[in-house]
Parts: C-alpha cells; sequence; structure tokens
C-alpha cells in the first residue's frame, strides 16, 4: 500500500491535519444546515396541522387539502433545476437567504386564506420560493464533506425533518385549539411559523461560506486540505460528464423513480397524518400534536444510524431498500383500520421510519457525477420525484374522500413504497470511495497538498 512508502513523521501530522479540518468543518456548518431545515419543513408542512383547524372554519375537505398540499409541488418542480444551477452560479450563501426569506413570506400570508383558490395560490408561490433550498443545500454539502462523512453529513442534515416535527407537532396542537385577538389558532399557525425562515435567511446571508478557500474560520492549510481532497476524489470517480448526458443516464434514472415512488407515499402520508390520528383517535388538537411527535423521534434516530452506517459500509442500496420496506409493513398494517391506539401508534412509527433511507439515496448523486451534472441530475431527481408529491396527497384525498375510508389509499402506499424499495437495488454498485487516508496519501505524493508551515 501506497502509505507504506511516506515516513510516519508525515503521515501522522496529515491525517491529524485531515481530522480537524473534516470535524471543525461539520461543527460550523451542519447545526446552522439542520436548524435552517427544521424551518423549511415547518414552513412546507404547516397545512398538515393547520387543515384540522381549516375544515371546522371554512369546510374544507380532503380533497382540498390534497390540492392544496400537491399544488405546492408544481412550482417547485418547475423550478428545481434552475434553483439547483443558481446555487453553482450566484452561491449557496445568496440562493439559501433569498429563498428563506421568500418562503418564509409566503406563509406567513397563507393566514389570509378565507377560499380554496386562494389557499392554491399560496401553496403554489410557496412551492416557488422553496424550490432551489434542497437541491441547493445537497450540492453546497458536496463543497465540504469528503465522500466518507457524505451520507453521514446529509443524514445529520435531513434529520431536521423528524425533529421539526417533534418541535413543531404539539406547538402546532396548543396553537389550533387556542384564538388570540379573536384570529383562529390555524392562522396564528401559519405567521409563527414563517417567521423564523425570515429571521434565519437574513443570518444566513452573513454566515455561510462558499467554497473551504474563501472560509476565514478555516486555517489556510485546512482550506487547502479540503479543497484538494474533495477536487482529487471528484476525478477519480466521475469524468466531466456534459449535464445532458447525466440527466440521460441509466443510474439516474433509476435514482429519478426510486424518488418518485418514495415521495408519493411519503408526502401523501405526511400531509394526511394529523388529521387520520384526529379521526382515528378521536383525541383533542393537543394530544393528537402530542402523538405526531411520537414517530418522528424515532425516525430521528434511525435517519442518523442508517446514514452513519452507510457511510461505514460504504453502501448506499440496501441502505435505501430495508427502511423502504419497513414503511409498506405499516401501512398495510395501517390499512386493516387497528382498533387499539398504542398498535397504531407502532404501525404510524413503522411507516415514518421508513424515511431513514433519504440519506443515503441522496449520498449517491454527488459521488458519481461532476459538480455542475451533480447539480442538474440532484435537482432533476427532486424536481421528478416531487411530482409525487402533487399526485400522491391529491389521489389519496380523493380516494378517501370518495370512499369514505383511508383503507384503499393506504393500500395504494404500501404499493408504491415497495416498489421504490426493490427498483433502487438495480442502481449500480459503485467502486468503495476513497478514504480521507488514502486522498492524503495521494497528495503526499503529488504534492497536492502543499506546505504545512
Amino acid at each position: 500500500m501506497v502509505a507504506a512508502a511516506i515516513p510516519r513523521a508525515i503521515l501522522i501530522p496529515l491525517r491529524g491535519l485531515a481530522d480537524r479540518t473534516r470535524r471543525h468543518t461539520a461543527l460550523r456548518l451542519l447545526p446552522f444546515l439542520f436548524t435552517l431545515y427544521i424551518a423549511n419543513y415547518l414552513d412546507r408542512t404547516s397545512l398538515a396541522y393547520a387543515a384540522i383547524g381549516m375544515a371546522r372554519d371554512l369546510g374544507f375537505s380532503d380533497r382540498i387539502f390534497g390540492m392544496g398540499a400537491g399544488v405546492f409541488f408544481v412550482s417547485y418542480v418547475a423550478l428545481q433545476v434552475p434553483g439547483a444551477l443558481l446555487v453553482e452560479r450566484w452561491g449557496a450563501r445568496r440562493v439559501i437567504s433569498l429563498t428563506m426569506i421568500a418562503w418564509g413570506s409566503m406563509t406567513a400570508l397563507t393566514a389570509l386564506v378565507h377560499t380554496p383558490a386562494q389557499l392554491y395560490l399560496a401553496r403554489f408561490l410557496l412551492g416557488a420560493a422553496e424550490a432551489a433550498f434542497f437541491p441547493g443545500v445537497i450540492v453546497y454539502l458536496s463543497h465540504w464533506f469528503v465522500q466518507q462523512d457524505r451520507a453521514k453529513a446529509t443524514s445529520n442534515f435531513m434529520s431536521a425533518i423528524p425533529l421539526s416535527f417533534v418541535i413543531g407537532s404539539p406547538i402546532a396542537g396548543l396553537i389550533l385549539g387556542r384564538s388570540f385577538f379573536a384570529i383562529s389558532g390555524w392562522r396564528w399557525l401559519f405567521v409563527l411559523e414563517g417567521l423564523p425562515a425570515i429571521l434565519l435567511g437574513v443570518v444566513a446571508f452573513f454566515y455561510l461560506t462558499d467554497l473551504p478557500r474563501a472560509a476565514k474560520w478555516l486555517a489556510p492549510e485546512q482550506g487547502e486540505w479540503l479543497e484538494s481532497t474533495l477536487k482529487e476524489e471528484k476525478t477519480a470517480i466521475a469524468q466531466e460528464i456534459p449535464i445532458g448526458q447525466a440527466l440521460r443516464s441509466r443510474t439516474i434514472l433509476l435514482l429519478t423513480a426510486v424518488c418518485f415512488l418514495n415521495y408519493f407515499g411519503y408526502y401523501s402520508f405526511l400531509f394526511s397524518l394529523p388529521t387520520m390520528l384526529k379521526r382515528l383517535s378521536g383525541y383533542s388538537d393537543a394530544n393528537v400534536g402530542l402523538l405526531g411527535a411520537l414517530p418522528y423521534a424515532t425516525l430521528f434516530a434511525a435517519m442518523l444510524f442508517n446514514g452513519w452506517h452507510s457511510d461505514k459500509d460504504r453502501e448506499r442500496r440496501w441502505h435505501c431498500t430495508v427502511p423502504c420496506l419497513i414503511a409498506a409493513t405499516g401501512l398495510s398494517g395501517l390499512a386493516l383500520h387497528p382498533n387499539s391506539i398504542p398498535f397504531l401508534m407502532v404501525l404510524i412509527t413503522l411507516v415514518t421510519m421508513g424515511n431513514a433511507y433519504l440519506p443515503a439515496l441522496w449520498a449517491m448523486p454527488t459521488e458519481i457525477l461532476n459538480k455542475s451534472a451533480a447539480a442538474a441530475a440532484g435537482g432533476m431527481i427532486n424536481a421528478v420525484g416531487s411530482v409525487a408529491g402533487f399526485a400522491g396527497p391529491y389521489l389519496f384525498g380523493y380516494i378517501n374522500t370518495k370512499s369514505g375510508s383511508f383503507t384503499y389509499g393506504l393500500a395504494m402506499l404500501a404499493a408504491t413504497t415497495i416498489a421504490g424499495g426493490l427498483l433502487v437495488l438495480a442502481v449500480p454498485k459503485k467502486a468503495r470511495a476513497r478514504s480521507a487516508s488514502d486522498s492524503l496519501e495521494f497528495q503526499v505524493r503529488t504534492g497536492a497538498l502543499g506546505s504545512l508551515e
């Protein structure tokens, strides 16, 4: 091995530099990005709990809420790829900051809704405002984290999804049951969940750094090591593939189909969960909020573990498939209408745990493509997958309204989730990525690292 040819007096300090840089980068960026994603999901999913109050005050049906949840993804999908490419062109700091201020404002303005048409318009504008955020962050992580850390970094970022529900569900339940200044609680919910995004968007403009070489919070040798390592990894794994060719590749098309099938079940269930809990349990709004938080606390731990284990084993496919099959088991059980509240919560927890596949899935595109192609591919995967965010909630709500039962809709979600879990096994295996120590040895041999003095 190359390491035998490198004096220990050089190799050990280099490994220490690598460890310090990776740890410093993670501590600087991940907690802040984690906080931003909590704000993102609170805004995106505020409709799920507000639907309980809106149904009482405005008489909206499941079909209207399904359309309201889904129309978000029409504009969201249309602007995914352009939004991801804007991150490469303008920089993450500007794009993320502007999108957060825009979507926070749109969420707060949803409090003014009185008719279905107004709800659809508000959700359409919210989708347009949020479009660049998620693919932009996925690309941003690839600019800062070496491959052996990337799924772990993605899982730490995406674990904000369940935590947003752990935090937001009880708060939403408490707000829904009250009115303030003769204004219904669900209207206050939109306002109070929109404000944090606006404030954090301003902070993001000053806090984020686009690339390691511009980071004043890294020592010069740390920034140099990080940039050269990321460049060497990208050269070793992917040639400069044109964007058009990347988008037509079998692997990206497979990942897009997997994303579509899993998002179909994920968003349908996410937006209907509070209403489902309310009807099946008969509990108060506050208790529904508390119950709704419990499954996502479990998902928080499962997502972190799955991302860590995926990096440890350098394996992505089965780390996607197994969670999807667990979710399908829960959906199948819910379709049978369990009478026991504890059993109901176990099944709901299994469904939510299925989303632990996300870190492994989103680590794949940035490992096989150069950065511009990865940006476009990530945007396309999320864009086409997010079409299911429109189709799923609308069709699920339509079936529930027509049948008067959740049974047929849940069976449909179980089928699409099984299909998505199995299809990911068709994604080609990739060669094991270089470890950080391999990259260090490569750089010592080639002189890529430069002086440590």
